[in-house]
């Protein structure tokens, strides 16, 4: 931006990055398929479509473009409070530049729509070609250092490490004859669907490792019941978080940073090294050191491998991976996936492929989606789209950020504009209680200028002070599994009020 690039902002809040773009888009919470797909009519109709790209290297334009026809600039005002004028500047800068990017975080994933979401990005980088180059692309940002190599190792119920299909036989094969097992021929379940299970009483016992589902979960108090209808809870952590108190069973992990050897992966699927400096306190070990454990008492002897003895089976079993020994990642600090061999120097973008002539491989296809509002609907009862989110000072349920004082960070609060507090009669700085059609928590009010009427914003950064997840909606996306934390139906009632009813 310093240096002259062009930012557009998409947000229902005037957060930060909205502040430093040149144009903020603060559109309705749950409508950003009707503004993909009203940016891609415009590009369309407009000619500005990169015939080429499209041509050679996608599937599916003829049905996209006929889909996307009705979605013009007045619809697309009309749902999503985005002046058509600023949806087609955008659309004009986009398709006009020659480099683009589109970054995105949770405020896309987190919704009952999540994948469709994705997709109707990934729709505007197909129809004008900003993918697979230099300077251009789709960018998921991770919320959390090596996110992005928990899924890279296969922590996700669909793929084995290196992203390979769980339900292609001939790569289940290979990691079966590997690891002298046998693997479910089927997708596993995501949390959401693990919580489906344990509702049914087909889940009995649960395994936890660095995570805090008694207090990030949608509704939460359902999932903390659940949990404690359990046979068996165990939880590995160097906290001992909500879910930990839950637990039969508590094993006390090392740290990730500091504590342990390995590997971290970044949102650019840059894996470096991480070096123990510490010895882990009391009686913590390394996660690769409880998991052998576990399985000695299992009655599978996996002896005693170095973090490195475990890397170099990645590599022999995630083509990806082939080519990053430790070594090659001390000499260069990092290498960017895929590095298939060891004469590679990694790859700084995906999908070159389809700028060759012919495309290497699949083509890429153009996916249909249309708009679904908010499950959470709004009425007159719960008037008020509470979005969740997360603040610069703190990260998710407060475990790791909040065990220490920074000037930035105050107590929680539920942000409105001062508008919505005359209408509500409520005065920041004063505590109302918060209600929605799954529960109620007291906050105290904070105005700001950073929302419209409409729109409230909080956290669930400081839980023991205000359970934020008590009132989201805990209606799921069906192809993800991901919960609709971003457009939660609440209303706000003054404690007095409150209390003389």
């Amino acid at each position: 931006v310093h240096n002259g690039a062009r930012l557009y902002t998409v947000d229902p809040r005037r957060t930060s990055s909205a502040q430093w773009a040149n144009v903020w888009l603060g559109l309705d919470v749950g409508t950003d398929v009707v503004l993909a797909n009203a940016i891609a009519r415009e590009i369309i109709t407009q000619g500005l479509v990169h015939k080429e790209f499209v041509d050679n290297a996608t599937t599916g334009f003829d049905e996209y473009s006929q889909a996307v026809a009705s979605y013009t600039l007045e619809h697309a005002e009309r749902i999503t409070g985005v002046p058509g004028e600023a949806i087609r500047e955008l659309a004009h800068a986009y398709a006009g530049a020659k480099k683009a990017q589109m970054c995105w975080t949770l405020g896309i994933t987190e919704h009952h729509n999540a994948v469709d979401n994705v997709l109707s990005l990934i729709n505007l980088s197909l129809l004008t070609g900003h993918v697979g180059r230099s300077g251009s692309g789709l960018n998921p940002l991770r919320g959390q250092n090596n996110v992005q190599g928990g899924g890279d190792m296969g922590a996700i119920p669909n793929k084995l490490p290196g992203f390979q299909d769980v339900e292609n036989d001939a790569l289940r094969r290979k990691f079966e004859q590997a690891w002298n097992c046998a693997i479910p021929p089927k997708n596993g379940w995501h949390l959401t669907l693990m919580f489906e299970a344990m509702e049914r009483g087909d889940l009995r016992s649960l395994y936890v490792i660095g995570e805090n589902p008694a207090q990030s979960e949608a509704n939460s108090p359902h999932a903390i019941h659940l949990m404690q209808g359990l046979d068996h809870l165990v939880v590995q952590d160097i906290f001992l978080t909500k879910t930990a108190e839950l637990a039969d069973v508590v094993l006390p992990a090392a740290a990730g940073w500091a504590e342990t050897e390995g590997t971290v992966t970044s949102s650019e699927r840059r894996v470096q090294r991480v070096r123990k400096a510490l010895d882990p306190p009391g009686e913590a070990r390394d996660d690769i050191e409880i998991l052998c454990e576990l399985a000695r008492r299992f009655g599978h002897d996996w002896g005693h491998p170095t973090a490195e003895d475990i890397w170099n089976e990645v590599r022999r079993l995630s083509p990806m991976h082939g080519g990053m020994s430790y070594q090659r990642l001390e000499e260069l600090g990092g290498i960017q996936w895929p590095c298939p061999d060891e004469q590679s120097l990694g790859s700084s973008y995906l999908h070159g492929r389809l700028w060759k002539r012919p495309v290497e491989g699949p083509l890429a296809p153009f996916s249909v989606v249309e708009h679904t509002p908010p499950a959470d609907e709004l009425t007159n009862e719960y008037p008020i789209r509470l979005t969740s989110g997360r603040r610069l000072d703190s990260y998710n349920t407060g475990v790791q950020s909040g065990g220490f004082q920074s000037p930035i960070r105050h107590a929680e609060t539920l942000d409105i504009c001062e508008s919505d507090g005359r209408r509500w009669d409520v005065a920041s700085g004063e505590k109302v209680r918060v209600l929605s059609r799954r529960g109620e928590i007291e906050m105290t009010v904070r105005y700001t200028g950073d929302l419209r009427p409409g729109l409230a914003f909080t956290t669930f950064h400081f839980p023991d002070e205000a359970e934020t997840n008590k009132l989201t909606n805990p209606a799921w996306d069906k192809k993800s599994g991901t919960a609709d934390f971003k457009a939660t139906a609440i209303r706000i009632e003054k404690l007095e009020t409150a209390v003389g009813a």
